[in-house]
């Protein structure tokens, strides 16, 4: 594969993508619909974390980013990796996805390859997107070749990367296969070739349905560990200790990010329109969404046992992104958490090195003072768990974090 490349969505997943393929030496067109994305990423300023500005600046002239869909014209070959969230009725919303496949309709080439990356249900890229691109006039197949390959990042993830993560692809065709294939060696040390685009869907929907389902399940059994009195993170522990027929995850207040929170509605959805309920999936994602509720009903608790009511009580959330080491608030619980205990009475702040501000909740990260509990969401690197423990009347933890520290102010999940 030779030439330019072009990448819809300069996003967590696309971004990288774009620095992959200049590093091997290809000259990148990143279309993204946001202008400020766009001004910003022309500066080399880069606004995700997994890309440095120094990243940036290596691709030189081999990056061009522009909000113009008709730049794709003279690109070999186009990946795209939009948003594929839900709706609030917890439905996929395919809008972006539309949009962009409507954009490169009309400026599609013969010959060009065009890949779809975003998260999506199976068949989407045979009969929703192939559509869109076949409005050009051209034939997905014949006169264009399309593919389908989930993007598996992890943002803050530094062990596996784009580059040693396998790449699943799946093509409407051999020649659309082989064409895919030949794209992703250039920034893919290994390739797993599938036998079509339903395949690679399914693939990634399996991947994230397997966690939140693992992840619901000790959930769950988090819940029932709390009223029982038994220590949830030493029994987990104690599991993992078995070498073989048991993978350790971790309960917390619920799941967050990109995928976890998404996919399995994606998959249950499109199960639906094959007249089947996917129950034991739909019932991990309801465990998961609960758990926020859980974790409020808990914090009450641990306040009423130090006499205080949920009402006019000072309450720091410690980390708000979803995870530790990014600043990445896409579906994070602590939003949802934050928004129960408003809704409770209480005078909530918050503390997180890695995002600064919540503007739509009116908030600024502030280490806490003088707060009547501090709850621990998201523990980020670095964190000062013992100054949290020593300065705060009443620590609640979710993640398990402070299972070193003994003190009769700490509750744990």
């Amino acid at each position: 594969m030779s030439g330019r490349i072009g990448i819809v969505g300069l996003g967590y997943v696309g971004l990288p993508l774009a620095v992959a393929f200049a590093d091997a030496g290809r000259h990148v067109v990143g279309v993204d619909t946001d202008g400020r994305v766009v001004e910003t990423l022309g500066a080399r300023r880069s606004h995700i974390e997994d890309v440095s500005d120094q990243a940036l600046a290596r691709m030189g002239e081999r990056f061009h980013p522009t909000t113009r869909y008709a730049e794709l014209a003279k690109v070999d070959a186009v990946v795209v990796a939009v948003p594929t969230p839900l709706t609030l009725n917890r439905e996929p919303d395919l809008q972006p996805l539309i949009a962009s496949g409507t954009a490169l309709a009309g400026v599609l080439q013969e010959g060009q390859l065009v890949v779809l990356e975003s998260t999506t249900y199976p068949g989407t890229t045979r009969e929703r997107f192939a559509p869109l691109l076949e409005e050009s006039g051209l034939a997905a197949g014949r006169d264009f070749h399309l593919a389908f390959s989930p993007e598996r990042i992890d943002p803050g993830r530094t062990d596996y990367t784009l580059r040693n993560t396998p790449k699943i692809v799946g093509g409407l065709t051999e020649e659309c296969l082989r064409r895919a294939v030949e794209l992703y060696d250039l920034v893919c040390d290994e390739v797993v070739a599938v036998s079509g685009p339903e395949e690679a869907e399914l693939t990634k929907l399996l991947e994230n349905v397997f966690r939140s389902v693992n992840i619901a399940l000790v959930n769950e059994l988090a819940i029932l560990c709390d009223r029982m009195g038994i220590d949830v993170w030493e029994v987990v522990d104690a599991a993992a200790s078995k070498p073989y027929g048991f993978m350790s995850f971790k309960p917390g207040p619920g799941m967050g990010g990109h995928c976890l929170p998404v996919d399995p509605f994606y998959l249950a959805w499109r199960a639906r329109e094959f007249d089947m309920q996917t129950e034991f999936i739909e019932l991990a994602g309801e465990v998961n969404q609960r758990m926020p509720y859980f974790c409020v009903e808990r914090i009450g608790r641990a306040l009423n046992d130090h006499v205080k009511p949920v009402k006019g009580s000072r309450v720091a959330i410690v980390g708000v992104s979803y995870k530790p080491g990014v600043g990445d608030l896409r579906e994070s619980p602590a939003l949802r958490i934050i928004r129960l205990l408003r809704e409770q009475g209480a005078d909530v702040s918050y503390f997180d090195e890695y995002v600064p501000e919540l503007s739509d909740l009116g908030l600024r990260s502030e280490w806490p003072e003088e707060p009547d509990c501090v709850v621990i969401v998201t523990a980020h690197p670095d964190l000062d768990l013992e100054r949290l423990v020593r300065e705060s009347p009443l620590v609640v933890d979710f993640r398990g974090v402070t299972r070193g520290i003994e003190a009769p102010n700490l509750v744990r999940l």
